[in-house]
């Protein structure tokens, strides 16, 4: 493909991004009681723009490496899903469910803070995206500034703070009100979760060793378990805690009155609990298998009057 067709495929595509954008603006303020589910309930150029225009930069990404460097399918499909997760939870009739009943918030920050990210993390998506992004944008990327700031941000101690620290600091019963009622503390408060999670989950399964991975399998493994039980402990607090603690919900007007504040809150707390153990559970399995594959690659690379009768670490040995 010539450069010249390349750019105007990239024109019209930058095109209809755009015309989809002006036109789901337009029919979110004057006929959004129309639309469907899928639809912008309360349209957010930020958001629209930035999950569309990632998923073209990715793909675009996908289409410029040389066939060996390429992702596989599932990868692929596991950076579109993560991607569409998170805008769904934020870009349609959901984020109406999510402002009125307190468990489908709940659903929504475990959306944007573990099953995105996590999917996002595990697609890998760097290489891709460096490929497909604009110039400036990769410049951006990779300023000394910008990358210094996510260098500490994924500091191992600071990153367990910040993940377990963000999601009970709007669970305070007064912030989260005012985050609620505030559209741009509520918009903070889901770009702090979203972005938080691809730090820290980029951060815990990077495939690869240290030096090329910020810190060792080991300390990845501890980081699952480490940000688990602060969350357990969270969501049991929710759950058994007899005084009701949103009760503003009331003031929007629950989707589902008739269930009642504290069951609402009981099931909130429950989604708090038990789904984000789930995926730390999950992130540690899969820090396992990727140390797996690493060591069984060094046994592969080693000549063979070096290697051991097995790998130090050989998955053969318990699967079979």
């Amino acid at each position: 493909m010539s450069q010249t067709t390349s750019r105007t495929i990239d024109a019209a595509i930058y095109a209809l991004i755009g015309a989809a954008a002006t036109l789901a603006w337009w029919l979110a303020r004057t006929h959004v009681a129309r639309l469907p589910v899928w639809a912008p309930w309360d349209f957010s150029w930020v958001e629209f723009l930035a999950a569309w225009l990632t998923l073209f930069w990715y793909a675009r990404g996908v289409i410029r490496l040389a066939p060996g460097e390429r992702p596989s399918w599932l990868r692929r499909g596991a950076f579109a899903v993560g991607v569409l997760a998170i805008y769904a939870v934020l870009e349609t009739r959901y984020e109406y469910l999510a402002e009125h009943q307190f468990f489908f918030n709940r659903l929504q920050h475990v959306t944007m803070h573990h099953l995105g990210p996590v999917l996002i993390a595990l697609a890998w998506p760097g290489a891709a995206l460096k490929a497909g992004l604009p110039a400036p944008l990769t410049r951006l990327a990779t300023h000394p500034l910008l990358v210094a700031i996510v260098k500490v941000l994924q500091q191992p101690a600071l990153a367990a703070i910040l993940f377990v620290g963000l999601i009970f600091f709007w669970l305070v019963p007064s912030i989260h009100f005012a985050a609620m009622i505030d559209p741009r503390l509520f918009a903070l408060m889901n770009w702090s979760m979203v972005v938080d999670g691809i730090l820290f989950w980029c951060l815990v399964l990077d495939p690869r060793p240290a030096p090329q991975a910020r810190t060792s399998f080991g300390v990845r493994a501890a980081l699952t378990m480490v940000v688990m039980f602060p969350q357990i402990v969270g969501g049991a607090m929710i759950v058994f805690n007899p005084h009701d603690l949103y009760g503003f919900y009331d003031l929007c007007g629950r989707i589902y009155p008739e269930l009642g504040a504290h069951y609402d809150q009981t099931v909130g707390g429950l989604i708090v609990w038990i789904p984000p153990a789930m995926m730390s559970v999950a992130g540690l399995l899969l820090v396992l298998n990727a140390m797996r594959r690493v060591e069984e690659q060094q046994f592969a690379a080693l000549p063979a009057d070096q290697r051991p009768t097995r790998p130090t670490f050989d998955a053969r040995a318990w699967t079979g």
